[in-house]
């Protein structure tokens, strides 16, 4: 019914990530999201895919803005050939301040700048594989020399897909016109969320797709509080409090609890930051806002919670992989019954 994502913490590194990617194989995971936060999320790809055969690895998501469309292009390139074409790029903005301030990079809006670095990767891509001259320009790129002597050349292997990770209409309507799929956050992946905005978002940003493009993917970055117990799921449940509690605090990610009329939540949390009450945050998010955002269940239980909720609204699902490798078994259950139609 879906395909299955493991995800991973931020702060698994280089040396790490080849042994859990072997793993996340073994257990029956149809592929890996790789982040790009603390350590860098293309170099983090190239070693999980390279520990692996069968399973893809995505970004989700690559900072975009501060890279040069050419360096990723070429990055992609080499990891989709060598993977013999497990490689996908998810693709994200970032907010303003992170660029400036984090990067020391350009800033561009949003929609208008993150549709360009895509024509542009296409731009590249077709001169890599065609070896035709490259002549890409927009805007804010502007992309007019490839001699052959840089141009990699063709590949066999398809094209990268391209994937965004989307919040807002714009950014979700660019996903319906131009990308290959998309990446849901934590905060906007509520079944109601996703049936009322998100899926008629990028159904109406589809009527000017570009030709030759199949439907997108949706990828619900999902949270489960699920493990091998009842004491397990209860202490994962109020580790997603706390994570959700602190997403909540950021406006940006209001819209979805505005849509359950629950903004003033929002406020609460972004005044508690404020007044730095870290730990008075979780005691806002209560239950019934909890429920809404995060999926709760044993092994056993998760899968028939998971397809009641998701059927039908998205293509891809994230599962956590287990802390203690002896549960592995249990996960790979719970990985062949969401993929069981």
């Amino acid at each position: 019914m879906f395909e299955v994502f493991a995800s991973m913490s931020e702060n698994l590194g280089l040396e790490s990530i080849a042994d859990y990617a072997r793993r996340v194989e073994a257990i029956g995971f149809d592929g890996l999201f790789v982040p790009d936060a603390i350590h860098d999320g293309l170099l983090l790809a190239c070693q999980a895919l390279g520990a692996t055969r069968r399973i893809k690895v995505a970004t989700s998501v690559l900072v975009a803005f501060p890279r040069s469309p050419m360096n990723v292009a070429l990055a992609a390139w080499d990891l989709q050939k060598m993977s013999g074409g497990r490689f996908e790029l998810g693709l994200g903005t970032q907010i303003q301040q992170n660029i400036e301030d984090r990067y020391s990079s350009r800033w561009l809006p949003p929609a208008k700048g993150m549709a360009e670095y895509v024509g542009a990767l296409r731009a590249i891509f077709h001169s890599f594989r065609t070896r035709e001259p490259l002549n890409y320009v927009g805007e804010y790129y502007r992309f007019t020399r490839l001699q052959p002597f840089f141009n990699p050349g063709p590949i066999d292997a398809p094209d990268v897909p391209l994937a965004l990770g989307a919040v807002g209409p714009k950014m979700l309507a660019l996903v319906g016109s131009v990308a290959d799929g998309m990446h849901t956050h934590p905060t906007n992946t509520s079944a109601c969320y996703l049936r009322e905005v998100i899926v008629p978002a990028v159904a109406k940003g589809a009527e000017s797709r570009l030709p030759g493009l199949e439907k997108p993917f949706i990828a619900a970055s999902i949270l489960v509080a699920t493990g091998p117990d009842a004491e397990t799921v209860a202490r994962e449940r109020e580790r997603f409090r706390n994570t959700l509690a602190f997403l909540f605090s950021t406006p940006a990610y209001w819209p979805s609890l505005e849509l359950f009329g629950w903004k003033s939540v929002g406020e609460e949390l972004l005044q508690l930051t404020r007044d730095k009450r870290w730990r008075d945050m979780t005691s806002v998010l209560t239950d019934t806002v909890l429920d809404e955002f995060l999926v709760t269940g044993s092994y056993a239980e998760a899968a028939p919670i998971l397809k009641a909720r998701f059927a039908g609204l998205v293509d891809r699902i994230t599962v956590p992989v287990p802390e203690d490798s002896a549960h592995d078994s249990l996960a790979a259950g719970l990985v062949a019954a969401l993929r069981a139609s």
